[in-house]
């Protein structure tokens, strides 16, 4: 009986000890990084890129129902000069599923806001 003791006691033991490793490495190791998000560190910053279009009341969602609809007008000035304010390397972060959307937008707001520069 004792010897069942014995056993059952280091297996505990053993179990716990490994629960505990693994969970140590765990905190030790660096999150996974999804591709096309941002990276720990990364000079982009999300909030800064899209603060602009939050700005102005209705932005996100004229331009959020361009990308589902692919018509651009109607999108307003306002919203397309917050837009054409926005740095080239922002994009790619801001809309990763659609890289043809930005430089879309931003020439078809060339035309609505004639001093707004085209997507180079």
């Amino acid at each position: 009986m004792a010897s069942k003791t014995v056993i059952s006691i280091s297996l505990i033991v053993s179990l716990c000890v490994a629960i505990f490793v693994t969970q140590g490495v765990a905190h030790m190791q660096t999150p996974p990084t999804v591709p096309g998000l941002f990276l720990p560190g990364s000079p982009i910053d999300l909030v800064k890129c899209w603060s602009s279009l939050f700005n102005v009341e209705g932005c996100v969602l004229e331009i959020a129902k361009s990308i589902f609809s692919g018509k651009f007008e109607n999108v307003e000035a306002a919203c397309c000069k917050a837009f054409s304010t926005l740095d080239a390397n922002c994009w790619p972060h801001m809309f990763p599923l659609n890289p043809f959307f930005p430089p879309l937008l931003k020439d078809n707001c060339a035309r609505i806001v004639p001093n707004s520069p085209t997507h180079n």
